[in-house]
């Protein structure tokens, strides 16, 4: 650990705590971020309850350590001093916290470690959690990052914090991964093997985990209106149920078949070669029928040159507001949706701008800034 004036021009030791690393937006980002640590020379080391990605992980040079930080549970709190000897022995220069629980643990252990000789703590606020004490712990941090605008907004109006302990840093996509151009040819003929409806059709692709909340069902709507402008659409639900829901995915092949699309949207499951869909579809709906924090599928869909069309709300439409925004429509309006669907597939082209802001290098050099500032006031 540092504490000099020229702190910024040192490798760093940061350590990101996070209940697991399994599937999820921000368990990807917490890997991909720490990998651009590593490339930048610094110590990445993260913290968390382990999963399916710490092999990755610790490929791409980061250290993990296994600790039950996951539990929303008060006996979670019996972690709080292994975490305290931990932080004492590993004495890094930064701590940052990417989820509640663990963050309470994180923090209970580090404010009873001597001022001077403690690292600074970082918190970056992922969601719009309900409001009330077990959420504010996200407030506590030295600094806050937010992932939008609007998760910004939702800090400042809920939590009165000072706009300067707060920093807006939307999510950078991996550019390696999310591009324009592609050698999909070999992967297309493949898919269309699978999926011979596939072949000759404008395609709608509809990505994310099978939840009532992310808007598939409005979804379904859309393709029955626009399947009534036009003939040659078919749609593609990308995601799967969790286990406990399985019983949603039957609910949607049900309401698939009541409005006569059994025929015109097939359902995929879940896909690890999204960025491959982007790339073949004409268009990608986000329909979520609530505000999402920051809605990861529209600058993904953008940044591999796929029109996106979404709900005039939440961080999905900050994305779209800055890359693409004849893609917005009214909230809630599926009817709105299908003709905006149906006047994007008669273009030829469309112009899609989507900012650095968005790109993983910003990310990372923005979060860097955000240690920087901390450390230089020590």
């Amino acid at each position: 650990m540092q504490r000099s004036g020229t702190i910024t021009h040192h490798p760093l030791r940061i350590i990101q705590i996070l209940p697991a690393l399994d599937a999820g937006g921000v368990e990807r980002g917490t890997v991909e971020f720490a990998r651009e640590l590593v490339k930048r020379g610094h110590e990445s080391i993260v913290i968390s309850n382990g999963g399916r990605q710490v092999e990755r992980l610790e490929a791409e040079g980061s250290r993990h350590i296994r600790m039950p930080v996951h539990r929303k549970s008060l006996r979670s709190l019996v972690q709080v001093r292994s975490m305290r000897r931990l932080l004492a022995d590993l004495k890094p220069d930064i701590v940052h916290v990417r989820s509640r629980a663990p963050a309470w643990i994180a923090w209970l252990a580090w404010r009873k470690l001597p001022v001077n000789d403690r690292p600074r703590l970082v918190s970056t606020v992922h969601g719009m959690y309900s409001v009330n004490a077990y959420s504010a712990i996200m407030t506590k941090a030295e600094q806050i990052i937010a992932i939008s605008d609007c998760v910004h907004d939702y800090i400042t109006q809920n939590y009165g914090i000072p706009e300067a302990r707060i920093t807006r840093v939307y999510r950078g996509l991996d550019p390696s991964v999310f591009r324009q151009e592609g050698d999909d040819g070999a992967w297309r003929e493949q898919l269309f093997e699978e999926y011979p409806q596939f072949r000759g059709k404008r395609l709608l692709v509809m990505p994310g985990r099978l939840s009532r909340w992310k808007g598939q069902e409005a979804f379904l709507e859309v393709m029955q209106h626009l399947c009534q402008l036009r003939n040659d659409c078919h749609g593609i639900v990308i995601g799967e149920a969790e286990a406990n829901k399985q019983h949603y995915l039957q609910e949607l092949l049900d309401k698939r078949h009541t409005l006569g699309l059994d025929e015109r949207v097939t359902f995929v499951g879940h896909r690890s070669d999204i960025q491959s869909f982007y790339r073949l579809a004409d268009l990608t709906c986000h329909l979520s029928n609530k505000a999402e924090p920051f809605g990861r599928t529209v600058p993904e869909a953008l940044a591999c040159g796929c029109p996106v069309i979404a709900y005039d709300r939440g961080g999905a439409s900050e994305s779209l507001h800055a890359a693409f925004a004849e893609g917005l429509v009214e909230a809630d309006d599926v009817k709105a949706v299908a003709r905006r669907a149906d006047e994007l597939l008669h273009r030829d082209s469309v112009n899609i701008q989507l900012p650095e802001q968005f790109y993983l290098q910003y990310q990372t050099e923005a979060t860097l800034a955000v240690y920087r500032r901390l450390l230089d006031q020590a």
